[in-house]
């Protein structure tokens, strides 16, 4: 019951739309398609502007999306910020680890389900 409870609050905030800045945006990575242990909060706080803070969250086992804490912790940062609007993707958008930080080259040795995907669509681009 918890856990829907904070899902669904950040769901609902996501879909009344653009509402005014600050805008948080909400991000899924993971290894696949299925499992997201990844999830980022960028706050953008006007039009025209870089996003001035991002937070991270992870989840060694399991999925960041089902993870009650991180929700209730998404939902406190957000309104530490007074958010206004919420931009969240409904999938995983790619792999957890960042290029020339986690590793280097190309594609994540760590994640082959995404070589070669387009990040958004999760079709093969090659």
């Amino acid at each position: 019951m918890l856990r829907e409870h904070a899902r669904k609050r950040l769901t609902k905030k996501a879909k009344k739309g653009f509402r005014g800045f600050p805008v948080a945006t909400i991000a899924f990575y993971g290894p696949d398609n299925r499992r997201a242990s990844k999830l980022t909060v960028g706050i953008v706080l006007a039009e025209n502007q870089e996003a001035v803070e991002l937070k991270q969250w992870f989840a060694e086992h399991g999925d960041v999306r089902e993870d009650v804490q991180a929700a209730e912790e998404v939902l406190a940062y957000m309104d530490r910020f007074g958010v206004r609007s919420v931009a969240m993707v409904d999938r995983i958008i790619g792999c957890p680890h960042e290029e020339g930080i986690d590793y280097h080259g190309p594609t994540c040795p760590l994640c082959p389900y995404w070589a070669g995907r387009d990040r958004w669509s999760g079709e093969r681009v090659h």
